[in-house]
């Protein structure tokens, strides 16, 4: 080690090589800061091939964007919500011929609409009524009880604590089902897959 070190001190320094350093402890080792190499130079390119290629890729997205489009209008069938076809070749017998009522009907219809509505409309003000007369004799009653003593009032303005936060308590296990086999874990997927 020592006759490396030595020859390495009587070589000149443009002798040395860039990316290696001798230390004292006459460890060699590369910097990485020296094992770049120099840029490449850009090659000027004609400006109709730069053009060109925009357009290739402006063109392959129009495209992509057209297939996505068309594609989008396509739903994935749900299986719950298909008729079955026991269902379809019965439907003829299954039609209902469309009833025409009399215009004696219709207007009974219309008269018994507007009765409904007319009803929900006036027990609507009777709750709104009802929830003004109980917020005013409450606060009449704050009041009273805070002309009485103020400390009182305080005290019932605060929140309580026992209702805030409720938390309920169920049953922590369920009851054991009399000769159940438990499966042994197997799952098997059946649903089906759509691209």
């Amino acid at each position: 080690m020592i006759n490396i070190i030595t020859s390495f001190s009587k070589l000149s320094l443009r002798t040395i090589p860039r990316n290696l350093i001798t230390n004292t402890n006459s460890l060699i080792h590369t910097t990485p800061c020296l094992l770049g190499e120099p840029l490449k130079k850009k090659k000027r390119l004609d400006p109709a091939i730069i053009k060109a290629r925009e357009e290739r890729k402006k063109r392959k997205l129009e495209k992509q964007i057209r297939r996505l489009e068309k594609n989008a209008r396509q739903l994935k069938p749900i299986e719950e919500c298909e008729i079955p076809l026991s269902i379809l070749d019965s439907q003829k017998q299954r039609q209902r011929t469309s009833v025409k009522l009399s215009r004696e009907t219709l207007e009974q219809r219309v008269i018994l609409e507007k009765q409904w509505a007319k009803y929900k409309h006036e027990q609507r003000l009777a709750d709104i009524r009802l929830i003004d007369r109980i917020m005013f004799s409450q606060q009449k009653a704050l009041d009273e009880l805070r002309n009485e003593s103020e400390e009182l009032y305080q005290e019932a303005i605060q929140i309580e604590a026992m209702l805030l936060p409720i938390t309920i308590e169920g049953p922590t296990e369920t009851p054991s089902i009399d000769n159940y086999l438990s499966p042994d874990g197997d799952y098997q997927d059946v649903s089906k897959k759509w691209n």
